[in-house]
């Protein structure tokens, strides 16, 4: 193996697993776990064999597959600017762009191991029961991924930092007037462009998905507030990304003289203006008090998800925990046709730990951000 191979697989892979640990497990624990053990290979031989057979379950597994590389993209970034990390600017880069991308290359394969592992399975299944096509595009998607991940790490190992550098977006606007909750919004726009296509492209599929499996009960209310809570579990990552961009780069805004109820009301429009291209489609799908009562629950589900960081800090694994709680809770909620008990309901939850912990300086993102 490579040395430069062997040095990324321990940094980054290593790291990766063992940040992650907790995580990976209670997903190992879920897919052995759903279903009674007599009926455990039936039934992931029933998944494969779904995955082999229908595009629209394949596209389904893509976007988790996708959500798991963006969390690795998510990490592996943070950690090649940290400190420590530092000498592979100018010892990885003697090497040519070839040989780098070859190494970040079986980084990610490393990362995705778990993936790979079921996704080998999965062809094997598909090609002893006659199908070929799906399993190749599950073979060369794995393939372009792991390509795309190398192509993102080896750029940003090679970038330079300019201080100076200013987006197109910025040079337009600098003479424009920035209220203060667009200050994120102008970020987002100018150096997560990708995170937000990404999510939105999510958003797209969850809202697809959603009505093309119920599509016998579509006009039922809880049909599109699942669909709109699914949407909003889409956005964690703009959703921590907004906090941790608060935390470093606008930590000055505790000196300004907004009250708590100003900041609170300020978030609420950050995520209104986030959630545009949604809102488009609720108003031009249904009429319009169901299409504001749907986007006051966004806005509501939004807005908890943000104020649970104020609590435990900018740490992602838990995060991840807590939401993926909650999505369960508010899942049964709108079952049970409670949405107008459940936007003041979030709301409240929200501005109480919003009210009780915003002056409660954090300051340091968690290392397993």
């Amino acid at each position: 193996m490579k040395p430069l191979t062997t040095v990324l697989l321990k940094i980054f892979a290593n790291g990766f697993f063992r940040v992650h640990a907790g995580i990976l497990l209670f997903i190992f624990l879920a897919m052995v776990g759903v279903v009674p053990p007599q009926y455990l290979i039936g039934y992931h031989k029933a998944l494969m064999l779904a995955m082999d057979s229908s595009s629209v379950v394949m596209t389904l597994v893509f976007v988790a597959w996708l959500i798991y590389a963006i969390k690795s993209w998510h990490y592996v970034s943070g950690q090649i600017f940290a400190e420590g990390q530092h000498f592979l600017f100018y010892s990885s880069n003697a090497l040519s762009r070839k040989k780098q991308l070859s190494s970040w290359f079986w980084v990610q394969v490393t990362i995705l191991s778990p993936i790979i592992a079921y996704a080998l399975i999965t062809i094997c299944v598909g090609v002893a029961n006659h199908y070929y096509v799906l399993p190749v595009c599950i073979l060369l998607y794995l393939i372009t991924l792991s390509y795309l991940s190398a192509g993102i790490y080896t750029r940003q190992i090679n970038r330079l930092v300019d201080g100076s550098d200013q987006s197109i977006l910025l040079k337009l606007s600098s003479k424009w007037r920035k209220p203060y909750f667009s200050l994120y919004i102008y970020h987002i726009f100018d150096k997560r462009k990708v995170p937000y296509l990404i999510t939105k492209a999510l958003s797209w599929l969850i809202i697809t998905g959603v009505f093309y499996v119920f599509a016998d009960v579509k006009t039922d209310a809880r049909v599109a507030g699942i669909a709109i809570l699914a949407v909003i579990t889409a956005h964690v990552v703009l959703i921590f990304e907004e906090r941790k961009f608060e935390e470093n780069g606008l930590s000055f805004s505790r000196n300004l003289p907004y009250s708590r109820q100003r900041l609170f009301l300020n978030f609420i429009n950050v995520y209104f203006f986030l959630l545009i291209p949604e809102s488009i489609w609720l108003f031009s799908r249904f009429n319009p008090l169901m299409a504001f009562e749907l986007l006051l629950l966004a806005l509501s589900t939004a807005m908890l998800f943000h104020c649970l960081l104020y609590w435990f800090g900018l740490n992602m694994d838990k995060y991840l925990q807590w939401i993926l709680s909650l999505f369960v809770v508010l899942f049964w909620i709108i079952m049970f046709k409670l949405l107008w008990v459940l936007i003041p309901l979030n709301l409240s939850i929200a501005y109480w730990l919003f009210y009780g912990n915003y002056y409660k300086f954090e300051g340091v993102v968690s290392d397993k951000v």
